[in-house]
């Protein structure tokens, strides 16, 4: 799954949500930086960077979330792929004219300051083969049975419950409900997947539980890319 830092898919969130009037350029850019701190696209702060995007034709921002063999959401070229592939996520910026790719590393300047810089790549064309949410919250729940009854025959420790998790994958302003619903479970179970634990398995065991959650990973990254999108997906199907 992708890093712990949530930077992407808060760009995409509270980004889109800007694009779409409800919420202001502050109000998005500060939540992003909750996410992991002070956040530059080169080297522009990042509600500077937003607004000269909007300037220059920005229309949404999408979510990538790919995996090694699974480049989910990203359509090239190699070099954005391959750093998104490594970071486990990236932001394409959709403009009226090209797109361009995000991809966050660590920002480490001296002792005290830590933040996220974006590095900027030119992306390809927007992935049209990506689900709907309707499609991707089946996807998950049957994903979801499929794992349980799995897994309920490996003995052996067992991921943690989602309830005993904390709260998260809440999306900003104007995204629907459904949206919010899909977006919430799915990070928590990207968070059990996480806590997967191999100890004490044998080679059959391990062999079934890697295949469940591989399963379970790949419909979580989808549900996830999917919510994100969801904002503008009436405008996509009208």
């Amino acid at each position: 799954m992708p890093p712990e830092t949530t930077v992407c898919p808060s760009l995409v969130a509270w980004g889109n949500a800007w694009l779409a009037g409800h919420v202001g350029l502050d109000e998005a850019a500060d939540h992003v930086e909750t996410a992991g701190g002070p956040v530059v696209a080169g080297d522009v702060p990042l509600r500077k960077y937003l607004a000269n995007l909007r300037v220059g034709g920005l229309r949404e921002l999408r979510l990538a979330l790919p995996a090694p063999g699974d480049p989910l959401g990203l359509s090239g070229p190699a070099p954005f792929n391959a750093a998104a592939v490594d970071a486990g996520q990236a932001v394409i910026a959709v403009l009226d004219d090209r797109n361009l790719g995000l991809v966050p590393t660590p920002d480490l300047r001296g002792s005290s300051y830590v933040g996220v810089r974006l590095e900027v790549y030119e992306s390809g064309p927007v992935r049209h083969d990506l689900p709907s949410l309707a499609e991707a919250e089946r996807e998950l729940s049957d994903v979801m049975r499929a794992a349980t009854e799995a897994l309920a025959g490996v003995d052996g420790p067992m991921p943690g419950r989602p309830e005993r998790l904390a709260r998260g994958g809440e999306l900003a302003p104007g995204y629907p409900a459904r949206a919010h619903r899909v977006s919430t479970l799915a990070t928590r179970l990207a968070a059990v997947l996480r806590l997967a634990d191999e100890r004490g398995l044998t080679s059959g065991q391990v062999t079934v539980r890697g295949a469940a959650l591989r399963e379970l990973d790949h419909a979580v990254r989808r549900a996830l890319v999917a919510a994100h999108h969801a904002i503008f997906e009436p405008v996509r199907n009208a």
